[in-house]
Formats: C-alpha cells, structure tokens, sequence
C-alpha cells in the first residue's frame, strides 16, 4: 500500500479564519400570538441550509402529527422543542438557534407571545442586541406587541425590526403595511430606538425574508437578512470604564491568589492601578492569567484571573474597577422591575437581590408607580402582579456596588429571589442611587444592651408568639408575662389588636399591609431588646418571610417563634370575636385561614397547644424553655 494522500488543510483554516472573523449579531422575536416567530426562525434556518437531511426528514414527519400548514412542511417546528409546545402550537420557552451567512454570524431568540410567558421574553431580550418584533398584517398591533414593545424599550434594545408578517393573507397589500407602519411607529415614537425599519414579508412562504419576493414589487427596503447583515450596533464595552465582577478568589496554593471572573466592560493592562469599589482598597495589577497564558491586555466579555501588587481584602461578589471611574456604592436606588412571579410583590418583605456576583438581602421600600403596558399610564400600585412593570425604590442590607443600566447592562441589572425557595422573582434595571438624609448618622451610646440587661438580670429577647387567630396567642402570652413579671423580671406586650389602634391604625389587611405591620412591629421590638426588656409579641404574623425578617433584625438567640398551634376547626368554633362567622359571610375580606393563608413556622423554638393543652400548661412549658436556655438566672430577683 502506498502512503495516504496528504489532505491540504488549508481551505478548512482559511473558512474558520474567515468565519472567526465575522461578527456576531443577537437578536430575538417578539409579539403577539400566533404572529409567526417560530415560523420565521424555521425559514432563516431553512433558506440559509443550516438543516441537516435528518432533521428535514424528521421535520417532515412531525409536521404530518402536529403542522399546522397541510401538507406542507411547517417550520415553526424546528424551533418548538418541548412536547407541549408542538402539541399545543405555541411557545413556552426560549429557544436560541444559531445560523450565519456570508456577512454576519447570528443568536437568535424565539420568544412566547403568551402573556403567561412575558417574563420568558424579558429574559430572551435581556441579551439582545436587536429585536424583530412581528405583526400578523390581519391582526394589527395587539396589546401583546405594546407590551413587548415596551419591555425591549426597557432593557434597553435600540434597534428594531417591524416584521408585518403574513402580507400574503392579505394579498400583499401595500395599504395594510402603511397603516400598521405608521400606528407602530406613532405609538413607539417615545421608546427612544436608534433604528427602527419596517419590512412586509410572509415567513411562511419566505417573501422578503432571505430573498426579494416579486409579490412584493412595491417595496424598495432591505428584506430581512440583508437588513440583519447589514445594521450597525455599537457594542464596544471596551471603550467604557473597567469593571471586573469578582466571582472567584482563585487560591491553589499559598503561592498564588488571584481574582477570577468575566470582564463587564473597559480593558486592563499589567501595571494598571485598579479598585475595590465598596471597600475604596487599592493596588496594581500584577499579571492577566488565563488558560492559555498570560495576557497583554484584556477586555470586555473575556474570562480572567488578576493577580495584585499587594495584598488587599477582595471577596466574591466585590467589583473591581478604574480609579478615576467608579461606580455607584449604596444601599438605596430606585429601579425598573419586571414581576415574573404568580405570588404579588409586597413592599417591606425580605428578598435576596443578586446583582453580579453579589447576593444581598433587600426590600422594596416603596412602589412609585406601575406603569399600564397598553397605554404607557403611570399608575399608583401598592402590589404587583405577573408580568407587572413598575419603577420601584430599593433598599439593600448592605450598600452594593453598581452603574445605571442605561450605562452597564452587566453591573445594572439585577434578579430577586425568593429566599424560601430560591425562585427568581423579578428583574431589575438601576435607574440611579438614592441620595437621602445624608445628614443623619448612627449615634455612639455610652450605655449599653448588655448594661440594660445586666441590671434586669436577665438575657434580653422577644418571645413570638404566632398562630391563627382564637388561637390562643394573647392569652398564654399574658399568663407568660405575669408570671415573668411576678418575679421580677422586666417585659413589655405588643399584642396585634392594640397596635393596630395606634402605631398601625393606618393599615388595613391586604397582604401588602399585612407585611407593613410586622415590620414595624419587628423595628418596635428590636429597640425593646435594645432596652434590656423581655418582648412578648402576639400577632397571627402568617407569612414566615416577615417572621423570618424579625429574626434577622435580632442578634443570634434573641428572637423565640412561639407557634401556638391550635387548629383551624378549634380557633373558628371558640371564634370568641365572632370574625370566623363573619369571614364566612364575606363581611371580612383576606381573612387569615379562610381566604388568606396561614403559613406556619417550620422550626419554631417552641410548639404549644397543638392537642388541645391548656393555655396555663402552655405558659409553664414556655417559662420553663426559658429557664433551661439561660434567658432567665437561676434564683428570681424577688417575688411580688
């Protein structure tokens, strides 16, 4: 046998090369339903051969079960993967596809045009570069294409493609394309988009897509792709300032440390003096690592492990950057947020905010205003809804470096978190910091907790007692109190009724303004344990998030869930303020176990009247707790 022909490499080197070269365009689909962007995402596929023969063969069979064209292949199925999505002829989650042509490499996002799904679309958009926003010509502009509309506003996508799709079905018309052409355009006019080009076309039958349609012979713009190929977007994040996200203290051995993560934006070089935003600390860059050896220079999007001069504290979620350019460092800001969860927003729970690499925990401080997506009303919200956008105020518990959105997306834009479950909740865009008494500053006290407490001879806490209403809260906690009381120890009461005449007589009993109460109460028994003072607090408190914020305002031990936990059936057939009955009735909306939940503790300290205990049993086995757990000294100060 003679030697194998050697094979010339360099055609193969030379199409990489050129295709490396090429550059990348991100884009999505949007709209309403039924408007066509799986199917126009099918044709660029098709008309560009970047079908493989099994998968056309395989399209062809599942076209037969679930097309919607006939006999017809229907490519829209290329891009609906999941079963449900086939079986039911819609889209329910992203679905990202990449093809190129001889110009440009392209990422494309076909998002649901269901409103149950907008918050699938918020996050297919939160990556793009342009949007192709498609109309059904027979349709119009839907409620649906204002909403998506206005979210690519939002996040801050600049250049637009109007799509009026399904120009076939109605012959083409040059009319219909000038009419929706001018209503979008007259209600987009305020979204600020630095482009926005229209194009008739039928993804179905690919007029105007890849190639110019004779059908079609009226319109003298770019088709689609020519368009796509052509548009110029100013992506260059090295020209902003330097930032380096922190997302892991590289440390192998103790001969090395270095700073890991992705480049948000700006260029680094050996040499460069950089800085911890939160922290103010600063040093030089010693060295750019990366798998492939050390770096020149690096810039945006790419990975990297910085190692310092010197020695300075720098932790995960810490933001590296330029000296002379530093981002925003506070806990307050206002910000635009996308609800995407079925459970409302309520203004003063707890969440986790992860911007970055940073997770901290955070409230909603106040909603200024929701904002209509059909009409662009800004309106006055004390709650939000799936789906909702709305400007908000934010308040973190611990300051948190960032850039406006408008100027960083990557160290502008956040997600909250459900800190039960850990479902992302919401995303967010900063609008700017909060710049608010300024003037007002933690006082330096000269008398302490422990010197309050140490002259009460007692460990200062705030017994919480929770559980539905008739339950028995208020009453084992006044047995506790005057036992407490009866041997000299130093307490206080809040109980729900009498706060709710004074300190929240303000509030009603929406979720909303359930959360509000305990996190006044929370701030009210905080400053008692301040006192020295033993808190009893006897409120239903039925979210465990607000409890759970209660006890993170409290040093470790201080806060003790009573759950007092008589059943439902016992606490409604005792009912001795008659509100079971009248809750029936529907005379008491958002009533606590009939129509608004009750969630009970899931590691309370203490579980009392769970089978039927008697209230005075339930105060000694809550006094004597207290006792074993060194809340109270052995020997009492005196007897009354």
């Amino acid at each position: 046998m003679g030697a194998p022909e050697k094979i010339d490499t360099s055609v193969f080197t030379e199409y990489l090369a050129t295709h490396e070269k090429k550059s990348l365009l991100r884009f999505l689909t949007c709209g309403s339903v039924d408007d066509g962007k799986s199917t126009l995402i099918g044709r660029l596929l098709y008309d560009t051969k970047l079908i493989f023969e099994d998968q056309l063969a395989g399209l062809e069979k599942d076209s037969k079960r679930f097309g919607t064209v006939g006999e017809e292949i229907d490519l829209a199925l290329l891009v609906d993967g999941l079963q449900a999505e086939r079986e039911q002829g819609i889209t329910i989650d992203v679905a990202y596809r990449f093809f190129t042509t001889e110009k440009r490499k392209f990422i494309v996002a076909d998002t649901p045009g269901h409103e149950q799904y907008t918050r699938n679309m918020a996050t297919g958009a939160s990556n793009s570069d342009l949007a192709v926003i498609l109309i059904d010509a027979r349709k119009g502009i839907l409620p649906q294409t204002r909403r998506h509309s206005f979210i690519v506003s939002l996040l801050g996508i600049k250049h637009v493609i109007l799509a009026v799709n399904k120009i076939d079905l109605m012959d083409y018309s040059q009319a219909v394309y000038d009419q929706i052409t001018a209503d979008y355009r007259a209600f987009a006019a305020d979204f600020g988009f630095e482009t926005l080009v229209s194009i008739p076309l039928s993804a179905r039958f690919g007029d105007n897509v890849l190639d110019r349609s004779e059908n079609l012979n009226w319109y003298d713009g770019p088709t689609l792709v020519e368009h796509l190929e052509t548009v110029e977007i100013d992506r260059d994040e090295t020209q902003k300032p330097f930032r380096l996200p922190v997302q892991w203290v590289n440390r192998p051995n103790l001969n090395f440390r270095g700073f890991s993560g992705t480049i948000a934006s700006g260029t680094v070089r050996p040499g460069d003096e950089i800085v911890v935003a939160n922290s103010g600390k600063s040093s030089r860059v010693k060295s750019i690592v990366t798998y492939d050896g050390d770096l020149p220079v690096a810039g945006a999007d790419q990975a990297v492990t910085l190692t310092l001069e010197d020695e300075i504290d720098i932790s995960r979620g810490d933001i590296l950057t330029a000296p002379d350019a530093r981002p925003e460092v506070c806990e307050q800001f206002q910000a635009s947020l996308i609800w995407m969860n079925e459970e409302e927003l309520l203004p003063g729970r707890p969440y986790l905010l992860k911007i970055g690499a940073k997770t901290v925990s955070a409230t909603i401080t106040e909603i200024r205003y929701k904002t209509d997506v059909n009409s662009f009303e800004k309106l006055a919200a004390k709650t939000l809804k799936l789906n909702e956008v709305a400007t908000v105020l934010i308040a973190t518990q611990a300051p948190i470096a960032f850039d406006p959105y408008a100027d960083n997306k990557a160290t502008g834009a956040f997600i909250l978190i459900d800190r039960i479950s850990n479902l992302t909740l919401g995303a967010g865009m900063v609008d700017h910091a909060l710049r608010r008494a300024t003037n007002v500053h933690w006082q330096a006290l000269e008398v302490s907790k422990a010197a309050r407490a140490g002259i009460k001879r007692q460990k200062p806490a705030v017994l919480w007692f929770t559980g539905l209403s008739g339950a028995g809260k208020s009453t084992i906690a006044n047995l506790v109190e005057k036992k407490l009381l009866s041997l000299g120890y130093h307490t206080t009461l809040l109980d729900g009724d009498n706060v709710r005449h004074g300190l929240n007589k303000d509030l009603g009993f929406s979720d909303a303004d359930r959360v509000e109460n305990i996190r006044r109460v929370a701030e009210v028994s905080k400053l008692m344990t301040e006192a020295g003072l033993i808190t009893l607090v006897s409120f239903i408190s039925p979210f465990r998030a607000e409890r759970r914020l209660a006890r993170e305002l409290l040093e470790a031990g201080e806060f003790v869930e009573i759950h007092v936990a008589t059943p439902l059936e016992v606490a409604e057939a005792r009912d001795v303020k008659g509100l079971y009955k009248k809750a029936r009735a529907g005379e008491i909306p958002n009533f606590t176990g009939i129509d608004s939940p009750y969630e009970a503790p899931e590691n309370p300290e203490i579980v009392v009247a769970a089978n039927g205990e008697a209230p005075d049993v339930a105060a000694e086995r809550i006094f004597a707790w207290l006792y074993e757990e060194g809340y109270l000294p052995a020997e009492p100060t005196y007897v009354i």
